[in-house]
């Protein structure tokens, strides 16, 4: 009889006792902040608490204390604003590591402050020592560069400061490069140099080489430059994660990496530096990787930090450089359509290869001709496997001029729109003059027009053609402007995300793009616990102070990896 006593009152007390309690203390838990969540069945909350990385609890503060135990890291947010961690859908992760190393041009105004950056490099270079950098975009210089050549600069001045330094500048595209003459020197690029329909060398009106090499003839530059070393490798990916973190980005979707990259991308995550998720595209510029993946399979991690699962191919090159493939000629170039970088057969094998193998295909498409072939044969690939196509979520990166008849063809062929709110910003108003004023219209950087038809649409920054800034992005999103706040109104103002539509691009929407939307991008019990703090609350300032937004703290699986400096703190 007292044994059933006692069992009766242990279970009164137990019954009396608040969830969540001392004896089942969250490790971290989050008060008094504005939490959006993602979630339609609860939008907003004030409290989040965390258990082993994972989200349970989600809810009112007061009742969020019942988590608090001795153990437990309590942050007061103090009425901050949270969102679910934000992810990049489409960045290089290397690459805006190796930027961070080089000369960054992406500041340059002109043709001129970009050969003095070049000149004071090579003060300081010991002769014969490569001088790279990335960043520059001519269409942005103010004034334009004189002589130009195809609406770019030539050489001569940049030769003239760097007269004992090869020098490779890549374009902020990435699809064009820019070479001194003793880079072309070493390369052997002459006047009777030339190149196939996959690239392009400008030549001047005698015929001689301008300097600039566009798409695949960017090679026979590169393949100069002496190879790169574990260490430096190991620092660039190092700098890329911090920048990352800076940002408020949790995850990283990568377009594009290499065997050796991922071996990097492992090992970090096994020495506990790896501080984000990472997605990994698949470099389809090399057959003999796929063919290695294929045997395998996809490398899925369940908990959403190392997953190598897709494959990145390019279908054309960029509206900058006249590279982006066109149905009708470049405006401001007659008779000139862009480039097709990859033989559509190829495109087309490959897509039924994913599918073979559970791979997702992603193609990088910005001309209205390279969407639609691409569209084209991601259609016959389905129609052909239609069991492997039910849930393919194949994706179109960059998406940026479309055709009106193709818009609709996203959503139904469920092929996600993998697009750059920031290209918007930064393109927009030159790229007029590259499509003139009806394509601009009909089909550029429509975001409107594909979620109304069904269509995901996931945003990034494709850095480091941009800086890795989930505000800006969100920002040209929501306003159609520039990052000077032109022009009034907006671009093609019917075109604007809402900021819901906004930030379920950047949370949600972009965690579906990898399957992962059952482990991230909404704060609700069981998820990651993945979360972006920011100073003020995006979803309802005055749009004239969003890019104000600083991001306060990162989170990635519950552990505080970023925390902003306030003034006079060291």
């Amino acid at each position: 009889m007292k044994k059933c006593f006692f069992f009766l009152i242990a279970g009164l007390l137990m019954a009396c006792q608040p969830e969540g309690t001392p004896s089942e203390a969250a490790d971290l838990v989050l008060l008094n902040g504005t939490i959006y969540t993602v979630n339609d069945a609860q939008p907003t909350a004030e409290a989040v608490a965390v258990k082993d990385g994972k989200i349970v609890f989600v809810g009112e503060s007061a009742a969020a204390n019942n988590y608090v135990g001795e153990q437990t890291e309590v942050l007061d947010l103090a009425g901050k604003t949270v969102t679910p961690g934000l992810i990049e859908s489409h960045g290089h992760i290397m690459g805006l590591g190796h930027a961070k190393l080089n000369l960054d041009l992406s500041g340059v105004k002109n043709y001129e402050e970009l050969v003095q950056m070049v000149a004071e490099a090579a003060q300081k270079a010991a002769p014969g020592e490569w001088i790279l950098g990335r960043g520059w975009h001519q269409s942005k210089w103010q004034p334009q560069p004189d002589p130009q050549v195809g609406g770019f600069p030539t050489h001569q001045a940049l030769s003239k400061v760097s007269p004992n330094n090869p020098v490779w500048l890549k374009h902020a595209s990435g699809h064009a490069g820019f070479a001194n003459a003793k880079a072309m020197e070493i390369a052997g690029v002459t006047a009777n140099t030339t190149f196939g329909e996959e690239g392009e060398i400008l030549k001047d009106a005698q015929g001689q080489p301008t300097g600039i090499f566009n798409e695949l003839a960017q090679g026979l530059i590169s393949r100069h430059i002496p190879e790169t070393t574990p260490e430096r490798e190991d620092r660039a990916l190092e700098l890329a994660i911090a920048e990352c973190l800076r940002n408020g980005i949790t995850s990283f979707q990568d377009a594009g990496s290499s065997n050796e990259d991922i071996a990097r991308y492992h090992r970090f995550l096994e020495e506990g530096k790896l501080h984000i998720n990472l997605w990994v595209m698949l470099s389809g510029r090399s057959h003999e990787l796929l063919e290695s993946w294929y045997a395998k399979g996809p490398e899925i991690d369940p908990n959403g930090r190392l997953t190598i699962r897709a494959i990145k191919l390019y279908a054309d090159g960029a509206l900058g450089s006249r590279g982006a493939w066109l149905l009708e000629p470049y405006t401001d170039r007659p008779g000139h359509t862009g480039h097709a970088v990859m033989n559509m057969d190829d495109i087309e094998q490959v897509a039924r290869e994913g599918l073979q193998h559970g791979f997702q295909v992603c193609v990088h498409a910005i001309g209205d001709r390279a969407n639609r072939e691409v569209l084209n044969r991601f259609e016959a690939a389905f129609k052909d496997n239609p069991q492997a196509a039910e849930d393919h979520r194949f994706r179109i990166e960059h998406a940026q001029h479309l055709h009106p008849d193709d818009i609709p063809r996203f959503a139904q062929l469920g092929v996600i729109a993998s697009m750059q709110g920031i290209h918007m910003a930064s393109d927009r108003p030159w790229a007029i003059d590259r499509l003139g004023e009806q394509r601009i219209v009909d089909g550029a950087y429509v975001w409107q027009k594909l979620l109304q038809s069904g269509a995901k649409v996931i945003n990034g920054t494709d850095t480091p053609v941009e800086p890795v800034s989930p505000i800006a992005s969100f920002y040209a999103s929501v306003t159609r402007k520039t990052l000077q706040g032109t022009p009034e109104g907006g671009y093609e103002p019917a075109q604007k995300m809402t900021r819901e539509q906004a930030l379920r691009s950047y949370t949600l929407d972009a965690a579906y793009g990898a399957f992962e939307e059952h482990l991230k991008g909404s704060i609700e019990v069981g998820k990651k616990a993945d979360f972006t703090v920011l100073s003020q609350d995006l979803m309802r300032v005055p749009e004239d102070q969003l890019l104000n937004t600083q991001v306060e703290y990162t989170i990635v699986d519950g552990q505080l990896k970023y925390q902003r400096q306030q003034a006079g703190q060291r």
